[in-house]
């Protein structure tokens, strides 16, 4: 698969848990996974993490330092000092989930308070524990109507964009309200290219899944310039 796509792809996001139900095999394979990605892509531990301080330390040196992640998905429904480890490390990105793709977001993440919604409220608190430069938002794609608000709380922050292809989400609508002026948006694809085809030429299948992704954003990145 990194072999077949690694030329339409600026980014891989693995996600640990189909790897740790291997158990110790799995974790090696993530490991080799990881190493074996080429240094021109951002590598994303896509492994959902945040508890108590002293614990999300050591989640952060297993991904950060033992998988030498670029990035790592982190929940902040625990708060700042569950997420505040993470940013210990240079040169490294924490990627706080806001608003999700899953139909389970509408449980909790619209419930108001005051008139906001909770995933605006993580924004603006979460906001400030990072910043620019360390800091993405998890925003799916299947909330296309949200982004000109979630835009005006963190203009700058770049959002990883799951929820394109197999979820349904619409790539063109997230550029129209997501795009900011340094583009800012990370838009992942995953089972749309992974599961393209279940037979010898999954490979095949799957560049070409791939390239019409990534032609379809060359486009959005033309008219938006």
């Amino acid at each position: 698969i990194i072999d077949a796509t690694e030329k339409y792809s600026v980014a891989y996001k693995l996600n640990s848990a189909f790897y740790e139900t291997q158990g110790s095999k799995g974790w090696e394979a993530m490991e080799k996974t990881f190493e074996y990605l080429p240094d021109s892509v951002f590598k994303i531990a896509d492994a959902k993490r945040g508890d108590i301080g002293n614990t999300s330390a050591m989640y952060a040196k297993a991904f950060f330092e033992s998988m030498n992640a670029d990035a790592i998905t982190v929940a902040p429904y625990m708060g700042e000092d569950s997420v505040k480890p993470f940013f210990s490390y240079e040169n490294k990105w924490v990627i706080i989930l806001a608003l999700t793709s899953n139909s389970g977001s509408k449980d909790f993440q619209f419930n108001e308070t005051n008139g906001e919604k909770l995933f605006e409220s993580v924004l603006k608190k979460s906001s400030s524990w990072g910043n620019e430069n360390n800091t993405m938002y998890v925003v799916g794609a299947t909330h296309p109507e949200d982004f000109s608000s979630i835009r005006k709380i963190i203009p700058n922050h770049f959002l990883l964009v799951p929820g394109v292809g197999a979820q349904g989400g619409d790539l063109k609508s997230v550029a129209k309200f997501g795009m900011n002026k340094q583009v800012g948006l990370l838009v992942n694809s995953s089972r749309q290219i992974i599961y393209a085809a279940d037979k010898t030429d999954f490979a095949k299948a799957a560049a070409r899944e791939a390239q019409k992704v990534q032609q379809e954003m060359e486009t959005l990145l033309a008219d938006f310039s």
